[in-house]
């Protein structure tokens, strides 16, 4: 990748010589990889540390790149990857997935050895007739995957009225209400609301690698939890015939190095492979929008509280209590109701003006 791109170190800024600004024009650059490896935005500090954007940025933890439109300050162990060709935002998007591919392969070398394991590697690349990179098929290849996804994303936020990010009169109450600490709480036991279920699986013998898939297809397609951490706690599917099935849950991991004390809601069909477990509300008319209140308020309460040393089993947490909004000393259903909705609405509308601006883009395209 010599040809390509140029590696160069950061000047290293220590996050202990500033404040970070909310309102703040640049971003910080470290080696998290999350939210695009910016830990916060900072004002101008000088141009000792300033570094000129329109390049991918890595940490030497994570090794994940992540491009850097605009100027930004860096802290340690950071560096960046100039390319020796121009940039445009399809661009970014076909060499970035590129890149990224080479994540692992250079989490399992020294920090020393990155720049030369780096350029030592190859990629992929179409070329012309002549033998340079094919730019203009890389930017059309892209756009062309952009209108696929977008015409999907379309699809899906159509089909789930999601599209819809008007509040109601009630739903802007609920918010009022929460916003200027109005709402009643009181604390619930988490044994008095839901029960755990006893789902099995059905056949004498569990066979993993006959019995289970890790793709969704016809015959593999009911949800199965154990102690996965994220993908809404589901790593394999079974056969809806061989497990016991229930829906309207909470799914809570009991035994994870990482994912012990995580709560998913399952309001779909869903069976139980091993190292989590299923609990049902034991009050009547349940929403995924109360789910979603329950699996947020029962995962503050438990995840730091248990651990891999310490599982999340059910003697264990129905025993510890939520904090729920009240009305007349009983649980206010209603409001829980009311107030996820209305964030959803609030969430979702971001996404769907992106989608509306992205879709109306690349309506030329279809």
């Amino acid at each position: 990748m010599r040809e390509l791109f140029e590696i160069k170190g950061n000047p290293q800024l220590n996050k202990d010589s500033f404040s970070f600004s909310e309102n703040g024009e640049y971003p910080y650059f470290t080696r998290t990889v999350l939210n695009n490896g910016i830990a916060g935005y900072v004002d101008y500090l000088d141009e000792e540390h300033k570094i000129a954007g329109n390049c991918f940025a890595v940490g030497m933890l994570g090794m994940q790149f992540f491009y850097m439109e605009k100027d930004f300050y860096a802290g340690q162990f950071t560096k960046r990857v100039i390319p020796k060709f121009t940039l445009n935002a399809k661009r970014v998007n076909f060499f970035k997935t590129l890149l990224d591919k080479f994540q692992k392969t250079f989490q399992g070398v020294l920090v020393r050895d990155f720049e030369n394991t780096f350029y030592n590697s190859k990629i992929q690349l179409p070329i012309t007739a002549s033998g340079d990179p094919d730019f203009a098929f890389m930017e059309s290849f892209v756009a062309e995957l952009e209108v696929q996804r977008v015409t999907e994303l379309e699809a899906y936020l159509n089909a789930t009225g999601l599209t819809d990010y008007t509040l109601t009169e009630d739903e802007q109450k609920a918010l009022e209400r929460f916003e200027k600490g109005e709402v009643e709480f009181e604390g619930f036991k988490i044994g008095g609301l839901f029960e755990k279920l006893e789902l099995k699986f059905k056949k004498k013998v569990f066979d993993k690698a006959n019995d289970v898939s890790k793709v969704q297809t016809k015959e593999f397609d009911l949800p199965l939890v154990n102690a996965k951490n994220g993908d809404n706690g589901v790593m394999y599917y079974g056969r809806n015939k061989d497990f016991d099935i229930a829906e309207m849950t909470l799914d809570i991991v009991n035994d994870g190095a990482v994912s012990t004390g995580n709560v998913y809601v399952q309001p779909q069909k869903t069976g139980v492979l091993y190292n989590a477990y299923l609990i049902k509300p034991t009050f009547k008319d349940v929403t995924t929008e109360m789910l979603l209140f329950f699996a947020s308020t029962t995962e503050k309460s438990i995840k730091l509280k248990f651990g891999y040393e310490n599982k999340a089993g059910w003697e264990k947490v129905k025993k510890e209590k939520i904090q729920i909004p009240i009305f007349h000393n009983k649980p206010d259903y209603a409001f829980m109701q009311t107030l996820i909705s209305a964030v959803q609405k609030l969430v979702i509308a971001d996404v769907v003006r992106y989608a509306d601006r992205k879709i109306a883009a690349t309506k030329s395209f279809l």
